[in-house]
């Protein structure tokens, strides 16, 4: 086979920038290990700023998204009983986020490429990236466990994750990461119940961090800091929501409609960042590249804003012979990839509880605390992040 674009992973990132350069009219080719019910049924965050929704209608898939996601002006912090509210419109000029889960944004992405005829292989075992430090780079794989196969291209794009093979084909020589494991995860559950507020609360207290979110009108999302050492099984779903409560002001604890959840998991927090993304003809974007916590949710916006770099990069490149997008990826994406991992470092750090803290350390993150909420500038700087840094 052959393409101009050969993507690897079949997640939002890798479907979306298919979506985008096939209607410039730039072959692509996605190969995704999983089945596509296998990527449909990973419950993930469902922030989106105000740049990742303009990509997502010029991509041609926002019909669905404009139709049903819930746009929100603001969201609070919950600290000491009380609940301070983020004016994000005000505060950042009329710019807003929109709630809308991840895998319903998957979804529309699938489709899209099925309305195009696009070409996404699932089931694509052994992948692997070839000789992208020449001009001539190639993908292999053995669709559904059969005879190898390969896919020529002059691009390669790694979509693939954390813990895919594009990071992993770079020569270790040439790579360097950098990164920090938080001594804590978040235990998540979803549950078909009404969210208990309709804007996200973030909520920190003594006995540790917990957020409450929501996918739609029906179904909640929530979350709590849990030890890294701590098991789903230990945690019954009365025992999540008797632990969520203690964490809330007494107001929105009171208000809360519990159900079974449909859906329970712990996921460590992590901040990692590979240096450089780009290695010949082969690029990392995504999770490939770097992971955030999922406090102040620019995991998924991130890797837009990869995307949208590349995109126009390889449109100059076909349209234009003008190569100086591709030749400056790395260093434009880093630059965004880095004030993003600040951020989420920064509200982790602000809102969650250290075993390791000294005392002083928890005066001075009360200190934090308080100074932003008192301060217009402070909060200015907070909604300008949460919103998202222009591209």
């Amino acid at each position: 086979m052959r393409t101009q674009v050969g993507i690897i992973g079949g997640g939002p990132s890798g479907l979306l920038l298919s979506q985008l350069l096939h209607l410039q009219g730039i072959e692509t080719v996605v190969l995704e290990k999983h089945t596509r019910e296998y990527v449909l049924a990973r419950v993930r965050a469902g922030v989106l700023e105000h740049g990742f929704v303009e990509l997502m209608r010029e991509a041609q898939v926002s019909e669905r998204l404009d139709r049903e996601g819930q746009v929100h002006e603001g969201f609070f912090i919950a600290h000491d009983g009380v609940r301070d509210r983020i004016d994000l419109r005000t505060l950042t000029g009329g710019k807003t986020v929109i709630v809308y889960g991840q895998t319903e944004l998957t979804r529309d992405l699938y489709e899209a490429r099925d309305r195009l005829g696009g070409t996404v292989i699932h089931e694509a075992e052994d992948v692997r990236p070839h000789d992208f430090a020449t001009g001539k780079p190639y993908l292999t794989y053995r669709p559904g466990g059969g005879q190898a196969a390969r896919i020529d291209c002059d691009f390669i794009v790694g979509c693939d994750g954390f813990h895919g093979v594009s990071r992993q084909s770079v020569p270790q020589g040439e790579i360097r990461t950098f990164e920090r494991v938080y001594p804590f995860g978040w235990l998540g559950v979803l549950s078909r119940t009404p969210p208990v507020s309709p804007e996200l609360i973030y909520a920190t207290h003594e006995r540790g961090f917990a957020l409450c979110s929501l996918r739609s009108s029906t179904l909640s999302r929530y979350y709590i800091q849990v030890a890294l050492a701590d098991s789903i099984q230990g945690w019954s779903d009365e025992r999540f929501f008797d632990e969520l409560r203690a964490r809330l002001p007494q107001d929105v604890a009171a208000a809360m409609i519990c159900g079974p959840s449909i859906e329970k998991s712990i996921a460590p927090l992590r901040s990692f960042v590979a240096e450089p993304m780009r290695f010949g003809t082969l690029f990392l974007a995504g999770d490939a590249a770097h992971i955030v916590p999922p406090t102040g949710a620019r995991g998924l916006n991130t890797a837009a804003s990869d995307v949208f770099y590349l995109y126009h990069a390889l449109l100059d490149h076909y349209r234009k012979g003008d190569d100086r997008g591709l030749e400056g990826y790395s260093q434009r994406a880093l630059a965004r990839v880095w004030k993003g991992q600040r951020f989420s470092w920064w509200m982790t750090m602000l809102l969650h509880r250290f075993p390791d803290h000294t005392p002083y350390e928890r005066r001075l993150q009360l200190t934090e605390l308080d100074y932003l909420l008192s301060s217009r500038q402070a909060l200015a700087s907070l909604a300008e992040n949460y919103v998202g840094l222009s591209f």
